[in-house]
């Protein structure tokens, strides 16, 4: 089989491995959000504004310290992907005006090889997106979280619960862009590297975002703790 028939069977194919995963994934988190990581972290990051938010002058420093380290870490991605973006593109201008550039397997015309460092770049733009995004919904609950007059206010709170996972779903948005450009850098040394990575990568995160039983019942045991002892203070000050 020719090279370039490889790209057009391996690379669609395995797009498709890593596209079918989040399918099923996003599906999971809809349905049965316990069985994965990203369901049970919403669910704590809920439990965790409404603690925080029963006494904001007293867990405000808190709440604050914990989302200024979120920031932290998606401006440290977001200044990653658009230096490595920025890197990308210089690189590409470069090679332009470089007729003399040797070319690796799998990248024998320059079209292909313009389509691979386009994808890479796209990549990158887009983690870029998703981690500002990230950062504005986490600096917009460092000022939420914080307000005395929502802790006697449900719906408030519940407003603050949203964005928070908002953000912290941008993050794990922009995150993936960045487990994406692995099989697209592999791409440039052809199209096996790639779909070997592909499927190597898609069940690497079936074991990284799905919860086990003990992981499961811990955490169920946990909310349950916390729920009896929001309702035995709702109690006994009415005794």
């Amino acid at each position: 089989m020719e090279e370039k028939q490889l790209d057009y069977i391996l690379v669609p194919l395995g797009m498709g491995f890593l596209l079918t995963y989040h399918v099923w994934l996003l599906f999971m988190v809809v349905r049965n959000p316990r069985r994965t990581v990203i369901g049970l972290n919403a669910e704590s990051r809920h439990r965790w504004v409404h603690c925080l938010m029963t006494d904001p002058l007293k867990n405000g420093v808190l709440a604050v310290q914990t989302i200024r380290n979120n920031i932290m870490a998606s401006t440290l991605l977001a200044t990653t992907a658009i230096t490595l973006s920025s890197l990308i593109s210089v690189y590409v201008s470069n090679k332009s005006n470089s007729p003399s550039l040797e070319l690796v397997y799998g990248n024998k015309t320059p079209i292909m090889s313009s389509v691979k460092f386009f994808a890479i770049l796209l990549c990158f733009l887009v983690a870029f997106l998703f981690n500002v995004q990230s950062i504005r919904y986490y600096a917009h609950v460092s000022f939420l979280a914080t307000v005395p007059t929502f802790k006697d206010r449900p719906d408030a709170i519940e407003y603050v619960v949203i964005n928070l996972n908002r953000g912290s779903f941008f993050w794990s948005l922009g995150l993936r862009a960045f487990y994406l450009s692995f099989p697209l850098f592999l791409w440039v040394f052809g199209p096996i590297p790639m779909f070997v990575c592909c499927c190597i990568m898609s069940f690497i995160l079936y074991f990284l975002d799905t919860t086990s039983n003990f992981t499961r019942k811990l955490h169920g045991h946990s909310i349950k703790d916390e729920a009896k002892a929001d309702d035995l203070e709702s109690v006994l000050p009415s005794t």
